[in-house]
């Protein structure tokens, strides 16, 4: 209708006429390739009098470089008379990408014939070709703007005259060609670090430089290695900052003690997992007087021994956090600091920054002091040694344990009234051997002497954040100071309500929609589910409910655990923003002026940005051990429940080892089985079975995939009749997307 109105028009109203709809027909379909004939009759009629008018409208416009003629008598409009714009490349294994703009919600697809050879994580120049009415933007790589530097790991294979480098990464779907003249020293069946040096358009195959040659693949240290140069990890220290922390003077003088609060004399000891290396922190304890107690919390002074933009600090602050991968740490200090210095070790001085609470068995905080001390670590318990005592009330420094861990009781009680979220999920842990091949699995349990500790690292995060941010002046008004937090935003209400229809298939309602009623009905739903089928279901779906946690100067709050203030002050071995913390402290206490917010927002966001990266990393080597334990289990029948559902298959994880796999839809047998997005389940199509979130299902072990770091597992029905028809086609990597969430064709950010 609207084209034969337009058609009318032009009939009236001569070449000028003919011209705006021809144009405004460009325009309106970009990606779309038209024929003269095809133009002169939607413009005016395609008469010979009309076809040699949109023949002189359609030269005139080339001229003017708004169409061009891509193929013989075809024509559409230039790529520089189209929607562009600039953004970052996120390659999917089939090739094609999805460009993030900065500003739009939509990202762009791009198919990979209109990729123009860019590669994940380039920064790109894109021209919309298409959009649809809901938004969706399909475009066309014009330009590569920056080409990324990001390392791609993978095994090379050497042939006779070249070498190419299969990534491990679904992210690089091409193999990777080395000059075999440059490279000679590779070996086929290595495992190598390499950057993209060029890929010409026309190329097979982006050119290589190769970065570092970690080993055989296979090799437990080559494997963990690889993982942390695919995340652009350091796995070394240079070692010129090697040397600088070996010149550090560890001597603790008088003139130093001097400087600082003596608690040499106080109880003091440390509580860590059994395996720690590095006690960054200390509880010391003192009775006061009848029910009220002096409470110290101790933590390394780095700080004393890293100075401000010395080599040290440098490179611990682009580390930004240490690393734990399965099998190690990779930390973010030398080890002459992070294991000697700043590690508080039994029946040794040490220095400290403390935070020290008077504290009475009402909570009541009746003081509290802050600075810098000196203090000796009578002895170190594991977690397990801790939590004995509490338990039977025997042994060393009994009646100290006891104590902490009563008023540590009553904080949590507390932080739980205020509306603080229970999140306590279970974490898988490997039994290794000598070699790193892992011999079992495990799961790590929270008890009350992890609590303990917890609690009273709580208490010093907030008190801190609040002392540092929040600075009474002499007329009793309050003045915000610059500040590192850690802040915890509002769950949105979006995510909120996917979760409050999710949860409603396992008979759950939950009511409440923002604030705190929605912390006190999560922990109210969290007591009802557990030791549930569904517990863990709902737990992970409750989890990527929530916003994620982040540094930053501007405060709002920690909603998860109901601080007003919060801050990382407990661990500044591990963490750079606890570094930032202590020197922000110590300025604060000599009465300095507010720190400068913009450098140290900058500092925040990179830390945050380390610290999804590391986790990311942490994540990968769980993923690796699961497959290498699962790979001699072959064949095996395992119990489990589905923990996530994509359109091409079924996650399920295992009751006993919690290790997650995947098994495709197209292999589930008796029938053909899709996924129903809006009632989140698996329907086949001929029985009408279904299966959602936390069914109770019995899997036989496929393949393990160490290269992918995948698990493919065959749901074993009892009562399943001969497969119908095959399932469509699924990319195998594609399997490699967390659970319960599939690539849909463009993502919302």
């Amino acid at each position: 209708m609207t084209r034969k109105t337009k058609t009318r028009s032009a009939k009236g109203g001569g070449k000028q006429d003919r011209e705006a709809v021809i144009l405004g027909l460009f325009r309106e379909f970009p990606n779309n390739k038209f024929t003269l004939k095809h133009l002169a009759s939607v413009s005016g009629g395609a008469s010979k009098e009309g076809c040699r008018e949109t023949f002189d409208i359609l030269e005139r416009l080339f001229d003017q470089g708004i169409v061009e003629e891509c193929s013989r008598g075809k024509y559409r409009l230039t790529n520089s008379h189209l929607p562009h714009y600039e953004g970052i490349a996120d390659m999917t294994s089939s090739g094609s990408l999805y460009i993030r703009v900065e500003g739009l919600e939509e990202d762009i697809f791009v198919n990979q014939r209109h990729a123009a050879n860019a590669l994940d994580g380039d920064r790109v120049e894109v021209a919309v070709l298409h959009k649809s009415r809901d938004g969706k933007m399909e475009g066309e790589v014009t330009r590569i703007v920056e080409r990324s530097r990001k390392p791609y790991v993978g095994v090379a294979e050497v042939g006779a005259h070249q070498i190419f480098v299969k990534p491990d990464s679904r992210k690089m779907p091409m193999d990777i060609f080395l000059p075999k003249k440059k490279y000679p020293q590779v070996k086929d069946g290595e495992k190598v670090v390499v950057r993209i040096a060029e890929w010409a358009l026309g190329s097979k195959s982006p050119v290589g430089e190769l970065v570092d040659v970690l080993g055989l693949a296979g090799n437990n240290d080559t494997e963990m290695h690889a993982i942390l140069a695919e995340y652009d990890l350091p796995y070394r220290f240079e070692p010129e900052i090697e040397e600088a922390a070996q010149a550090i003077d560890g001597r603790i003088t008088q003139q130093e003690i001097d400087r600082r609060r003596d608690f040499r004399r106080v109880t003091t000891f440390t509580v860590d997992p059994a395996d720690a290396k590095d006690f960054d922190d200390a509880l010391s304890i003192r009775r006061i007087s009848d029910g009220v107690w002096e409470v110290g919390v101790h933590i390394a002074d780095v700080t004393h021994y890293v100075h401000p933009h010395d080599t040290i600090d440098t490179e611990a602050e682009e580390r930004g956090t240490s690393v734990y991968l399965v099998d190690r740490t990779v930390p973010m200090l030398p080890e002459r600091l992070s294991n000697e210095l700043c590690s508080l070790r039994p029946h040794e001085a040490s220095l400290c920054f403390s935070a020290v609470f008077t504290i009475n068995e009402n909570l009541e905080l009746l003081d509290e002091w802050f600075g810098r001390t000196v203090i000796y670590s009578d002895r170190r318990f594991t977690y397990a040694e801790a939590q004995e005592v509490i338990e039977t009330g025997k042994g060393d420094y009994a009646e100290e344990i006891l104590t902490l861990n009563r008023l540590a009781q009553a904080l949590r009680r507390e932080r739980f009234k205020h509306g603080a979220i229970s999140f306590d999920r279970e974490e898988v842990k490997f039994r290794l051997d000598e070699s790193g091949k892992p011999l079992g699995v495990y799961i790590k349990e929270q008890k009350e002497s992890n609590q303990m500790i917890e609690e009273f690292m709580l208490l010093a995060n907030r008190r801190v954040a609040e002392f540092c941010g929040r600075r009474k002046t002499e007329k009793g008004r309050h003045v915000e100071r610059t500040m590192v937090y850690r802040v915890h935003d509002t769950p949105s209400e979006e995510k909120l309500d996917r979760f409050r229809q999710f949860i409603l298939r396992f008979g759950h309602i939950f009511k409440a929609t923002k604030g705190r009623a929605v912390a006190k009905e999560l922990n109210k739903l969290f007591a009802q589910i557990k030791g549930t089928t569904e517990e863990n279901a709902v737990t992970t779906m409750a989890v990527r409910s929530m916003a994620k946690a982040y540094y930053s100067t501007d405060n709002i709050g920690h909603y998860g655990l109901a601080f007003p203030y919060y801050t990382h002050f407990t661990s500044p071995i591990r963490r750079y923003p606890d570094m930032m913390v202590h020197r922000l402290l110590a300025r604060y206490l000599e009465g300095g002026r507010s720190a400068d917010k913009e450098t140290l927002e900058k500092l925040c966001v990179h830390a945050s940005e380390r610290e999804v990266i590391a986790a990311e990393a942490e994540r990968a080597s769980i993923k690796y051990k699961m497959v290498e334990f699962m790979k001699e289990r072959i064949g095996q029948e395992f119990d489990g429940h589905i923990s996530g559902l994509t359109e091409w298959g079924v996650y399920v994880e295992l009751d006993e080892t919690h290790i997650e796999g995947m098994s495709f839809l197209r292999d589930i047998p008796g029938d053909y089985y899709a996924f129903d997005e809006q009632r989140y389940e698996i329907v086949g199509r001929s029985t009408g079975r279904r299966f959602t979130l936390g069914d109770a299902v019995r899997i036989r072990v496929k393949s393990a995939d160490l290269r992918k770091r995948q698990l493919d597992f065959e749901l074993v029905l009892p009562d399943a009749a001969p497969k119908a028809a095959p399932g469509g086609p699924s990319p195998s990597d594609e399997h490699q997307a967390p659970a319960s969430h599939g690539r849909r064709p463009h993502r919302r950010h």
